[in-house]
């Protein structure tokens, strides 16, 4: 008998060993692989776009603030009343200080996207403190080798989140209508040859751009375009004005977000004497997105919208 109840006492520390482990998730985040063994519930992310990603998922309830936010952009209604019940615990990139002070579990951020390679705020920094941090796949670029940016970027961030935090069946859901929606809308797109594009986000002196691996290169493909600065490998940097000029953009698409304004800076194209000859600015042909759209998130199939009916008038 008293082997038996040792047996038995084995097998129930064997299943539940067995049951921890099946508990537990690993997913990719960049150059790491990162495991939780329960679904994070003080959550915080970084920037509009990484935030509308949690609400897509339905994640307020597991977060306790947002950053990076007020910093640099507005916010509309449908995004306001999303996180109206969370604080904005920094108007742009959090200390380490910040995010320990919340108690936070989870930081849901990118590089150049709450932060920086070197910085204060890292996963390494962060893991000493029980914070795990998933990483935004679009700027997994600035530090390593990835491909060239695609709508599979956004949807792996939806996929890797559900697992994340046990929602997987509303992340597929997610997707699947976001794949359905786009494919319809381009199977019914008519257009042309590729438009040359060139994305300006800001800039006088030298204009700051979205090359290979940033995601309007997806949407202005989706739409019926082409990035004019998709040979640049890098995701968002700058270029010159000289070879923006000599590859002579179709349509010139402005990303806006912060002090100047999506008039001012078409204003400044459209006036400037050594623009006169291009046929976006010829031809007055301009469209606008907002940063939330332009960048990886759910508003990305409207992007897409929006840039063919600038592109085509559909």
């Amino acid at each position: 008998m008293k082997n038996l109840t040792l047996a038995t006492g084995l097998s129930l520390i064997a299943s539940a060993a067995v049951a921890d482990t099946a508990a537990e998730i690993t997913v990719d985040s960049c150059n790491r692989q990162v495991t939780f063994d329960a679904p994070p519930k003080a959550a915080i992310s970084n920037d509009v776009n990484l935030t509308e990603m949690m609400l897509a998922l339905g994640l307020a309830d597991r977060m306790v603030g947002y950053t990076g936010i007020s910093g640099w952009k507005t916010l509309d209604e449908e995004m306001r009343s999303g996180i109206d019940a969370l604080p904005e615990l920094s108007a742009k990139y959090p200390s380490k200080e910040v995010l320990i002070g919340a108690d936070a579990d989870f930081y849901f951020a990118g590089w150049n996207y709450g932060m920086k390679v070197g910085g204060e705020v890292t996963p390494e920094t962060l893991a000493p403190f029980g914070i795990d941090v998933y990483e935004l796949t679009e700027s997994c670029i600035h530090i390593g080798d990835k491909p060239k940016v695609s709508m599979d970027d956004m949807y792996n961030d939806l996929r890797n989140l559900g697992k994340i935090f046990d929602v997987e069946d509303k992340a597929t859901a997610l997707i699947e209508g976001y794949q359905a929606e786009l494919t319809a809308f381009t199977d019914g797109l008519e257009t042309g040859d590729p438009l040359r594009v060139f994305v300006y986000d800001s800039g006088e002196d030298t204009p700051f751009t979205a090359g290979l691996y940033a995601m309007p290169t997806a949407l202005i493909e989706a739409a019926g375009g082409t990035n004019i600065m998709d040979d640049f490998e890098k995701s968002w940097g700058t270029v010159t004005w000289e070879a923006v000029v000599e590859r002579n953009p179709e349509v010139v698409v402005i990303v806006n977000y912060g002090n100047v304004t999506a008039a001012e800076k078409r204003a400044f194209m459209m006036s400037n004497p050594a623009f006169a000859d291009l046929d976006a600015v010829k031809n007055d042909r301009f469209v606008v997105l907002e940063y939330v759209e332009a960048t990886p998130g759910p508003r990305n199939i409207n992007a897409v919208q929006k840039l063919a009916a600038g592109f085509w008038g559909q």
